[in-house]
């Protein structure tokens, strides 16, 4: 028999050190110093924002303006207009245009202003009971407790002079001097626009200059003229689509305001299409106050719905398919960041911030989607 030599078991390596695995903790990244610092300087900002309102919104809204008139003083200039006259005409083209239709329709309006009066008093009968019954339980009981309530102020306690306060008078003269005062405010905002626009057509190529001019590289210089393009054809873009569709919507109101019979039927075309570059807050006021004109002219509920329905409709359909259409993918945003900033800026700036949020919202999503650090933001902007 042949042995069988077993072959000497070979000693297996001992396994390798474990190393120990440091504990990744959420809170590894978090800078108590940088937060803070970023919190304080938001917190700055936004008050600045609000303080400078008087400021800063006339400037947002020439700088918009500058975006709808400086193609056509392009065209003008590439036809060899000199800008300065180009960018005057456009401007004095714009008001003009403006003037116009105001006095246009200046008989509507008036008509609509006398007619606040009888409407309010209609209104306040129509609020009132029919008929006058007599008081139930409730009623008797609050009135005994508002009689005794008079009767403990008349009494007169020990040691206390009964002082009587006496609001101060409303003048004529008093209602005239804040009313100047107003208007002349208005004014003195429209002329800053004016020629805060004008200087800024006059001055375009400078400034985009010099906008280049302050990046220290070349890649810097080259993403600076891409925001710049990219905002300009943006803004540019969208607002030659809400002139289109604010149109658009005006005179299909009218026409179906006509067509239903109601009064001033122009007049309330005219405040729909306004309204509309207003998202969600416009087609809203125009459609309740299209139903309390309705109600006051038929006097049924019926024709109230049908009034407020109709105008509601057309709104909603320009906002869901052709706005959507006309845009494409042009600074498409989501619904919710564009209602968040519409609340923001129109707490911070008013009526202004209700114009001027889709603009603003649109220029720092395209700031975002070029700067690499601040591409995040962008993307939550982005549907």
């Amino acid at each position: 028999m042949s042995s069988i030599h077993k072959l000497p078991k070979t000693a297996s390596p001992p396994p390798p050190p474990v190393a120990d695995v440091p504990e990744v903790s959420l809170f590894d990244d978090f800078d108590v110093k940088t937060v803070s610092l970023l919190v304080i300087a938001v917190g700055v900002t936004i008050f600045l924002l609000q303080y400078m309102q008087a400021l800063l919104a006339p400037l947002a809204f020439g700088l918009l303006l500058f975006y709808a008139l400086d193609p056509g003083v392009d065209a003008l200039e590439r036809h060899r207009v000199p800008r300065w006259i180009g960018a005057a005409l456009m401007i004095f083209v714009t008001l003009g245009v403006i003037a116009g239709g105001a006095y246009a329709l200046q008989d509507q309006a008036l008509t609509v202003i006398n007619q606040l009066p009888a409407g309010a008093r209609r209104i306040s009968a129509m609020m009132e009971p029919r008929s006058r019954q007599e008081p139930g339980p409730l009623d008797k009981m609050q009135q005994a407790a508002e009689e005794l309530s008079k009767s403990e102020d008349l009494k007169p306690k020990p040691g206390v002079v009964r002082v009587q306060v006496e609001e101060p008078r409303v003048t004529t003269t008093g209602i005239l001097w804040s009313g100047s005062v107003s208007v002349l405010g208005a004014l003195n905002q429209l002329l800053m626009i004016l020629f805060l626009t004008y200087f800024g057509l006059l001055s375009d190529k400078m400034f985009r200059r010099k906008f280049v001019e302050l990046g220290p590289t070349l890649t810097k210089k080259k993403i600076t003229l891409e925001i710049i393009d990219d905002i300009s054809h943006q803004i540019g873009r969208f607002l030659l689509v809400q002139i289109f569709t604010s149109v658009v919507v005006g005179v299909v109101t009218w026409a179906a305001l006509a067509w239903i019979g109601l009064e001033q039927a122009v007049f309330w075309g005219l405040l729909a299409g306004i309204f509309n570059s207003i998202p969600y807050y416009g087609p809203l006021l125009v459609s309740g106050g299209l139903a309390v004109v309705g109600f006051l002219q038929f006097g049924t509920v019926y024709m109230t719905l049908i009034v407020a329905v109709v105008s509601l409709a057309i709104t909603s359909l320009e906002g869901w398919l052709l706005t959507p259409t006309l845009m494409g993918k042009v600074a498409s945003m989501n619904r919710v960041a564009v209602f968040v900033g519409l609340l923001f800026w129109s707490w911070a700036w008013g009526i202004w911030g209700l114009l001027l949020a889709v603009p603003i919202m649109m220029s720092l999503k395209v700031f975002c989607d070029h700067v690499e650090e601040l591409e995040p933001i962008g993307k939550f902007l982005s549907e």
